[in-house]
């Protein structure tokens, strides 16, 4: 069985070994070690990456057996004398967000009394599933605040991170926040004097190695609250990120960075003012077309079909021309007006006209690839051209 060095020795980055085993492994091979400084897939925690004497290790993982392999881009066979190097960019970031979840899901639990079940660490940030007493399914602005001001203020303390292997007796007089999802060979983890629980990744030797958590989201998830944070570098860079955004922005506002909602709200309140009068204009234009598109209706089956295909118009726009021209109860309008990525129908007759509007524009759209429905007397939807009017026109000579 394999010797599991980064136990005791998280900060080791090369290590000697002996092959065990061998086997043939996609298009090179997956090895076993007498040791390995290696993190296996586990526990939420990706496998870490590096080399076996200079072959690429693409992958680690343990067998039904408790086995380490090793996936490596290359052949080695049992017996083999290797060199192992791990990549340690990829080893400490793992080890950064690994200890910043059990101080967010510590402090969660604390405050909270929240529960976590589960964790993700992503390529671009983390995640961890928390049920909440009450059946609650979201964290309030303060509370995360919260959370994240107790973590970061133990991480300024820079308290310490002890993992080991306690025996039975230590084990059950330990204040661990849950309970070990192993029975045997359990490993705890505990930061400073408020958390302690059962783990077996890899984590710095003290708190203030994180350097920064930052939740950057909260939110429902099959019944629990997900949070998604980053430490140490990923939240320098997540900060970094969103700093530059926010003052570009502001440049762009004429603003300072802080004065970035106020200066959004005053745009977006002009833009809706601006939208609401190209609405208004719209909508009488379409309106003054009413007479001419009156003018060249069809008869079709004993009604006058009156079709259009317009420019930009909102619903109630392509609604009122829609009343307008079905004032005559004899009239059928088939209306079209494009919307990004295709047009809104609408579909309405007189009072004199038995057809279903809502049927005829459904089987009309779906031809085209669109979708809609509504009542006998006026329906509306959608569809990616207008090729939907004619369909309806061709629906109506064959009734």
């Amino acid at each position: 069985m394999t010797e599991r060095l980064y136990y005791d020795q998280p900060y080791l980055t090369s290590f000697d070994a002996v092959v065990t085993d061998a086997r043939p492994h996609g298009s090179g091979c997956a090895v076993s070690l007498d040791r390995s400084a290696f993190y296996p897939t586990s526990g939420g925690q990706p496998f870490d990456t590096g080399a076996l004497n200079g072959l690429p290790v693409t992958d680690v993982f343990v067998d039904e057996a408790g086995e380490v392999w090793h996936s490596v881009e290359g052949a080695l066979s049992p017996g083999d004398a290797v060199r192992g190097e791990i990549d340690w960019a990829r080893r400490f970031d793992h080890m950064q967000q690994h200890a910043g979840e059990h101080m967010i899901a510590g402090s969660v639990w604390r405050q909270f009394g929240g529960t976590t079940i589960g964790l993700h660490l992503g390529a671009a940030f983390s995640t961890i599933d928390v049920t909440m007493p009450h059946g609650e399914t979201h964290l309030t602005p303060d509370q995360i605040r919260a959370v994240e001001d107790d973590v970061n203020g133990e991480i300024q303390r820079d308290v310490p991170i002890r993992c080991w292997f306690p025996d039975e007796a230590e084990l059950a007089a330990l204040p661990l926040r849950k309970p070990p999802t192993v029975k045997e060979h359990v490993r705890v983890v505990a930061i400073g004097e408020r958390e302690m629980v059962a783990c077996g990744g890899t984590h710095p030797s003290s708190a203030g190695q994180i350097g920064l958590v930052k939740i950057i989201d909260a939110r429902p998830s099959k019944g629990k609250t997900r949070l998604a944070f980053v430490c140490g570098m990923r939240a320098v860079r997540d900060y970094r990120e969103k700093y530059d955004a926010c003052t570009r922005a502001a440049a762009l506002l004429s603003a300072q960075p802080a004065q970035l909602p106020k200066a959004v709200t005053r745009l977006n309140d002009a833009v809706a003012a601006l939208e609401h009068e190209i609405s208004q204009l719209r909508q009488a234009e379409a309106l003054a077309q009413a007479p001419a598109i009156r003018e060249r209706a069809e008869v079709i089956g004993g009604y006058r079909v009156a079709a259009a295909k317009l420019g930009p118009l909102a619903m109630d726009g392509l609604r009122r021309l829609a009343t307008e021209l079905t004032r005559d109860e004899g009239a059928v309008a088939l209306i079209a007006a494009e919307r990004e990525g295709g047009y809104s129908l609408v579909f309405a007759r007189g009072a004199a006209v038995n057809l279903d509007m809502g049927r005829l524009l459904r089987e009309a759209a779906s031809r085209c690839g669109g979708k809609g429905g509504g009542k006998p007397d006026f329906a509306q939807g959608s569809s990616p051209d207008a090729a939907a009017l004619d369909a309806a026109k061709d629906m109506l000579r064959g009734m």
